[in-house]
């Protein structure tokens, strides 16, 4: 028997419902509309489809995040370990200019 994956305790709210509405009146596909949020692509059809959030209005093309596609999840990995890298090596280069400036106000 095989076990379920647990529940991510991802939710859409209100405002997220606006926005999905919103998305899928601008012709976003359901896979990009649900990566940006993070959910699964049944969340966002329901949304659509009035089952859940019907009393929530669209939001204003001007409220939307950019159209997809996208990062990957892949993606976001892979920038997250170039960002650590850069901190790591920014690190002693910002000691570097604390100690630079500490002299310059010292010769003020």
């Amino acid at each position: 028997m095989t076990s379920r994956a647990e529940a991510s305790g991802r939710r859409l709210t209100e405002f997220d419902a606006a926005s999905v509405k919103g998305m899928g009146a601008r012709n976003d596909r359901h896979h990009d509309i649900a990566a940006w949020f993070g959910v699964n692509q049944g969340r966002i059809a329901e949304v659509l489809s009035g089952k859940k959030f019907e009393y929530v209005a669209c939001a204003t093309p001007d409220m939307l995040p950019p159209c997809g596609p996208y990062s990957s999840g892949r993606a976001a990995h892979h920038s997250v370990v170039a960002l650590e890298q850069a901190k790591l090596a920014l690190t002693p280069a910002i000691s570097d200019i604390d100690q630079a400036l500490k002299e310059v106000k010292k010769l003020r």
